[in-house]
């Protein structure tokens, strides 16, 4: 073979070899553009059929996840009512009731380009995510500001809450778009295994299950009434809309006990009528009170004797006399359960994990 010839076949290799570099540099850019055009997909149409043999587990709750602020920060969703270790709350994730997701930029990045890249990862599934950002200052924080700088963010995902524990279904479903957001900016990520994480979630949903307390009161009205007339009964005492029903709050502005129609429909439904409304006490979710139960009696009472209607247990029985403090005396020992296993009752942490 002569020199001639093996120049040829070098340089014909190399041309080879510099076709292929920049046909797999096209394929990923192209890749990338794509990525970042594509649409979010709220819900893995799997999740609604994952969920549908689980659906008895899911009870009433008054919990909250996290949401965007219109003014560009993120906030949670009771922020104009917190409990006092709502402060310390907010500091970082709770390592005993989420997992985390760390993505770590390449250099400092604006809060303003970010928040739109991180309102798909709000939630997964039916478990609240929230979004701690990691400022140059090494600082973490749950708001994240516009002109702010970050460096990484910090992706708290729920383990438990009254859907039941983590799925595996869940967990892909935040991982591949923590994943996505990662190849999109060229980013570090890192979480823990997934069977590590699905044992956990389990751990705490049998944990908060046998915790999990509902005390319910019914309220007859004798025939149908109209929602409007009965709403303004309610709201002349005291009770405030939220998420189309009504609550009473106590201390610290947090929910006590919540009045709901019925029939699960919202008191903003138009021009309908009810014959039947449900005072709910939501153990986990509100405060610690000696008189909880019969606060809600009194309450349920005066509204009934407004309205003309009659409040009846469960069973539609007639409350006994003295069956308030035999309640009461029964829900400070859940409160004091409640309390040894870390989930004070309407704090914070139990207020997303009773949600």
């Amino acid at each position: 073979m002569s020199e001639l010839q093996i120049y040829l076949i070098v340089i014909g290799a190399a041309i080879i070899v510099l076709l292929l570099g920049f046909n797999w540099f096209q394929d990923r850019r192209v890749r990338r553009r794509m990525q970042a055009q594509m649409p979010v997909i709220e819900q893995d149409p799997l999740l609604g059929e994952s969920f549908a043999a689980g659906e008895a587990r899911r009870e009433p709750g008054l919990g909250g996840g996290q949401t965007f602020a219109q003014d560009g920060e993120v906030s949670a969703l009771n922020a104009t009512h917190e409990h006092p270790d709502a402060a310390t709350d907010d500091q970082g994730p709770d390592p005993s009731t989420e997992v985390v997701i760390e993505i770590t930029f390449q250099g400092p990045m604006l809060g303003e380009d970010l928040l739109p890249l991180l309102q798909p990862l709000r939630s997964a599934g039916r478990k609240a995510v929230r979004i701690f950002a990691q400022d140059t200052e090494g600082q973490l924080d749950l708001r994240l500001h516009a002109s702010g700088q970050y460096v990484s963010v910090h992706l708290a995902v729920l383990l438990a809450n009254r859907s039941g524990a983590l799925s595996a279904i869940e967990w892909s479903q935040i991982w591949n778009r923590a994943q996505s957001l990662a190849d999109q900016l060229e980013s570090n990520i890192e979480g823990p295994d997934q069977q590590h994480v699905l044992d956990a979630a389990s751990r705490l949903d049998d944990t908060c299950a046998a915790l999990d307390t509902q005390v319910g009161l019914t309220l007859l009205l004798g025939s149908m009434r109209p929602v409007s007339e009965v709403t303004a009964a309610a709201r002349g005492m005291g009770f405030i809309p939220f998420s189309g029903g009504l609550v009473w709050l106590g201390d610290y502005g947090l929910v006590c006990f919540s009045l709901s129609r019925a029939d699960a429909e919202s008191f903003d439904a138009g021009m309908a009528s009810v014959d039947r409304l449900s005072l709910l006490l939501d153990v986990p979710c509100s405060p610690v009170d000696t008189r909880a139960f019969a606060n809600m009696s009194e309450v349920g009472f005066e509204l009934a004797r407004r309205i003309g209607g009659e409040l009846v247990d469960d069973q539609l029985r007639p409350l006994q006399p003295g069956a308030e403090v035999a309640i009461d005396e029964k829900l400070m020992t859940l409160y004091s359960q409640l309390e040894k296993a870390g989930f004070a009752a309407g704090s914070p942490r139990a207020r997303r994990v009773f949600a």
